[in-house]
């Protein structure tokens, strides 16, 4: 993993309230160096996930890659995957609040309802399709990332203000 750092648009930037489009090819040299770049982008900035659109490209691709890290603590490790042309297949019935941060909302964290288990298909790098079930906290990265895609941040989903904290209260409190 080679790539570069990428600027990371912030909320504010009509970018990310775009819709992204499919990607086709996906053995694209350019697509593969973007991934690479995501990649680096989100491991610099201690990020868990990283979707295209907060790079400003409207692509359908987002990378999971969660790992303990500053921001994260308590998160699982598993392989940075890059996820192409994602889909939620099926979900749980129950909603799961927990704290979310956004590298596009920097300094802000909120408490996000989202499905505890999910059904997931993407393409990987290579165009090979899977079809996994995710659950907890994996399956609020992908529910976060996925969002992007659609032209939403997680402070779309959150309905109560008092949800919603700064970086430093969210630190003090649960840090």
């Amino acid at each position: 993993m080679m790539g570069e750092i990428r600027s990371v648009i912030e909320l504010g930037d009509g970018r990310l309230r775009s819709q992204a489009q499919p990607v086709h090819p996906v053995d694209d040299p350019q697509l593969q160096r973007v991934i690479d770049d995501l990649l680096t982008t989100g491991a610099a900035k201690n990020g868990v996930g990283i979707a295209a659109p907060q790079v400003a490209l409207g692509l359908q691709l987002f990378i999971v890659a969660s790992r303990p890290n500053p921001r994260y603590p308590q998160a699982p490790t598993m392989e940075p995957t890059a996820m192409i042309n994602p889909h939620i297949l099926s979900h749980s019935d129950d909603l799961v609040r927990g704290w979310e941060g956004c590298l596009s909302v920097p300094g802000r964290r909120g408490l996000v309802p989202r499905y505890r288990e999910i059904e997931v298909a993407y393409q990987d790098r290579y165009g090979q399709v899977h079809r996994h079930y995710l659950q907890d906290f994996v399956a609020r990265i992908f529910q976060h990332e996925y969002d992007h895609l659609q032209g939403m941040v997680f402070l779309d989903r959150i309905h109560d203000p008092r949800d919603i904290l700064t970086e430093a209260e969210y630190q003090q409190r649960f840090g």
